[in-house]
C-alpha cells in the first residue's frame, strides 16, 4: 500500500501519539509499504527526514503557548491537498487529528482518498483543566466534524467507543494499543535502580507520563506521607517545577526512554495514574507487563485495562481518599500485591505491537475496499465489529 500518516505531533517530541506511530511504521516497513509522514516542523536540526523507511514531510509550525515543545502546523487545506495529491496514497491515517488532522481529512475527502482517523486524545476535556472551559464546546465540534468526515474512526477503549457513538459518530471501530512484552518485563527489575531512588529500602510508588496539567499528577500529594514508601515520578513537562515544589520528598527522574524506562517501571512496587482524560493509557499497560499492579482513576481507558481486585484498583474520579486507601491496601499487603502483579502480567500477554499493527492494516484494507472515489465514504461500520 501507499499510506500517508498525518501526525499532530511527531519526533523529536515523544508521547503516546508518537510512540504509536513509530510502532506502526516498523510494521509497515517490514511489509514493504510506501509511507509518508506529514508532521509539524521542529527546531531540532538533528531530526532525520526519513524515519523507519518513511519520508517525513515537515510543515512550518509554531510552538504552542505555554508548552513550547508542542508545535502547531501552519498552512491551509490546499497545502495539505497538494502534498497528498503528489504522493497519491491509497489511504490517509490521521493520528490523533485536531488541527493538522482537520485540514488533512478535508483535503483527503476532496481528493477522494479514504481516511482512517485514530481518536487518541480527549482534547476537548483539557479545556477546563487549562482554565478555558468556554472552548470545550468548540473543541468537541471540531472533533465531531473530523470523525464524521473520516471514512472510519478507530478508538482504543470501550469508553471512547461509547463516547463517540453517543455523539452521533457511527463509523467507529476498536483498535487498542500494543505493548512490547520483551522490553516491559518483570525480569527488568533492578535492585541497583531501586536502591538509587529509595536507598532506605522503602516500597516504591511510581508514575510515568507527561508532567502536564491534564495528567493531574498533583493529586499524588495525598500519598506523600504514607510510611515506608517513596514516590518516584518519571517524565518531564511544563508542570515539573510546580510539582517538585508540591512533592518535595518525591524523586523526579526526568524523561526516561529505552531500557532505562523499562528498568524503572519494573522497579516499581505499585503504579499510580491519576489522570481522568486517558482514552487508553499506554503506561498502565507497560506497568502491568512489567509485573506491577495499578491504581488508577475509574474513567476512560483504564476501565478496560485494570480489573478491580485482580490486577489493581480503580478509584472514583476526584475521590483522593479512595486513591490513598487503595494504595495503602496494596502497599501494606505483600502477598496481595504479588498476586495482583502476577495477574497484571498475564492480562496483557498477546497484545504485542505486531498483532495490533496487523489489525490496523486490516482496517486500512477494509476502508480502501469499501470506499468509492465517486460517491465518497460509505455509511457502514466494519462488518467484523469492534475487535479485541
Amino acid at each position: 500500500m501507499r499510506i500517508a500518516i498525518v501526525a499532530e505531533s511527531f519526533l523529536p517530541l515523544m508521547n503516546g501519539v508518537t510512540h504509536s506511530i513509530l510502532r506502526v511504521l516498523e510494521h509497515l516497513q517490514e511489509r514493504g509499504d510506501e509511507v509518508m509522514v506529514i508532521a509539524p516542523s521542529t527546531s531540532d536540526t538533528d531530526v532525520s527526514s526519513v524515519e523507519k523507511g518513511a519520508y517525513v514531510h515537515r510543515l512550518p509550525s509554531v510552538p504552542l503557548a505555554g508548552y513550547t515543545n508542542v508545535r502547531v502546523a501552519l498552512g491551509g487545506v490546499n497545502r495539505v491537498k497538494r502534498i497528498l495529491a503528489d504522493f497519491s496514497p491509497d489511504v490517509v491515517h490521521l493520528a490523533s487529528p485536531f488541527v493538522l488532522g482537520w485540514r488533512a481529512v478535508q483535503a483527503a475527502h476532496q481528493l477522494g482518498i479514504p481516511t482512517v482517523a485514530i481518536y487518541q486524545t480527549e482534547v476537548p476535556s483539557y479545556a477546563a483543566r487549562y482554565g478555558v472551559p468556554f472552548l470545550e464546546n468548540w473543541a468537541w465540534n471540531r472533533v465531531d466534524n473530523i470523525h464524521l468526515l473520516a471514512t472510519r474512526t478507530l478508538v482504543p477503549s470501550t469508553f471512547a467507543l461509547n463516547q463517540l457513538r453517543g455523539r452521533g459518530i457511527l463509523r467507529v471501530d476498536m483498535w487498542r494499543r500494543g505493548v512490547d512484552t520483551a522490553r516491559f518485563n518483570p525480569a527488568k527489575r533492578s535492585t541497583a535502580w531501586r536502591s538509587s531512588v529509595a536507598p532506605d529500602g522503602h516500597r516504591i510508588i511510581g508514575y510515568v507520563g507527561r508532567l502536564a496539567v491534564e495528567k493531574q499528577v498533583e493529586d499524588l500529594a495525598v500519598l506523600a506521607d504514607l510510611p515506608n514508601t517513596k514516590l518516584v515520578i518519571v517524565g518531564d513537562g511544563p508542570q515539573r517545577a510546580a510539582l517538585e515544589a508540591q512533592l518535595p520528598d518525591a524523586v523526579f527522574t526526568g524523561f526516561l526512554g529505552g531500557d532505562a524506562l523499562a528498568e524503572a517501571v519494573a522497579g516499581f512496587d505499585l503504579f499510580v495514574h491519576p489522570g481522568e482524560f486517558e482514552t487508553f493509557c499506554q503506561t498502565i499497560q507497560e506497568a502491568m507487563a512489567s509485573g506491577v499492579p495499578v491504581v488508577a482513576t475509574g474513567r476512560g481507558g483504564p476501565l478496560d485495562l485494570v480489573e478491580n481486585s485482580r490486577t489493581g484498583w480503580l478509584y472514583e474520579p476526584g475521590n483522593l481518599t479512595q486513591l490513598r486507601d487503595y494504595v495503602q491496601d496494596l502497599m501494606g499487603d505483600d502477598a496481595k500485591r504479588r498476586a495482583f502483579a502476577t495477574a497484571a502480567t498475564a492480562s496483557v500477554q498477546g497484545r504485542t505491537w505486531p498483532v495490533l499493527s496487523a489489525d490496523l492494516v486490516r482496517h486500512y484494507t477494509e476502508v480502501i475496499a469499501s470506499f468509492s472515489r465517486e460517491n465518497g465514504p460509505t455509511e457502514l461500520t466494519s462488518s467484523k465489529g469492534p475487535s479485541s
